[in-house]
């Protein structure tokens, strides 16, 4: 199929679903990248009791948090 009939499908709000290949597609500005940052022991306590609390990772607390707070200040 031609790009431009592709775009015209759009447009008409047609499904377009099965012309594209999902397996590889990204959501800009997701990517992840690795960060390594050093807690006092304390924090690190606190972040487990209430990971275990919600019932997720220490990881998934700290990165909720940090988005909270970047979305606060915007």
């Amino acid at each position: 199929m031609k790009a431009k009939d592709l775009d015209k499908k759009f447009d008409n709000e047609e499904d377009i679903l099965e012309y594209l290949d999902l397996s590889k597609a990204k959501k800009p500005g997701f990517d992840t990248k690795r960060v390594s940052v050093d807690f006092p022991s304390w924090m690190v306590q606190r972040l487990d009791k209430e990971a275990i609390r919600l019932g997720v990772t220490r990881q998934s607390v700290i990165k909720f948090w940090i988005s909270e707070m970047l979305k606060n200040n915007e």
